[in-house]
């Protein structure tokens, strides 16, 4: 696996894949000019590169009570403590992804909550009181226009 390079057909096949991950292989297959087991192998193999990770199911939480989506720039008293600070974050399941990240905060979080109410008891009660956390800056999204993987061409 580790001599196998990426050539245009595995790039036409990450490029459909990213704009709809539900198209069937044998679909892909009649659109790149192979077979679908051969879309199927080259897939396994971008898998076992760690260029594919997977697939996912993406959920409307607005549509199961959460409304608020957040994000949230973390001041560390220490960067040496970044380590210890994201593994209690991942205890907490609203956090969706977190960034260690270059200018004001070491990590920038977005996580969603059911209400402002919520929002605040993650914030006092669990966010801020981790050890190593200095302060946080929270900014609350009016709208998202735009959730989309990168085309590729």
């Amino acid at each position: 696996m580790e001599n196998y390079e990426i050539d245009n057909v595995d790039l036409k096949i990450l490029s459909i894949l990213t704009k709809d991950a539900q198209v069937p292989y044998t679909e892909i297959g009649k659109m790149v000019f192979v077979s679908a087991g051969t879309v199927h192998v080259r897939m396994k193999k971008m898998e076992l590169m760690g260029i594919v990770k997977g697939s996912q199911l993406i959920v409307d939480y607005t549509k199961i009570g959460y409304d608020i989506t957040a994000f949230l720039g973390i001041y560390l008293k220490e960067s040496s403590l970044y380590d210890e600070v994201v593994e209690e974050l991942l205890i907490i399941p609203q956090i969706l992804n977190m960034n260690y990240t270059t200018g004001n905060y070491s990590i920038f979080v977005k996580l969603i909550c059911k209400d402002t109410k919520h929002l605040m008891e993650l914030l006092h009660d669990k966010i801020q009181k981790i050890k190593g956390i200095e302060r946080t800056e929270t900014f609350i999204s009016l709208q998202e226009s735009t959730n989309r993987p990168l085309i590729i061409e």
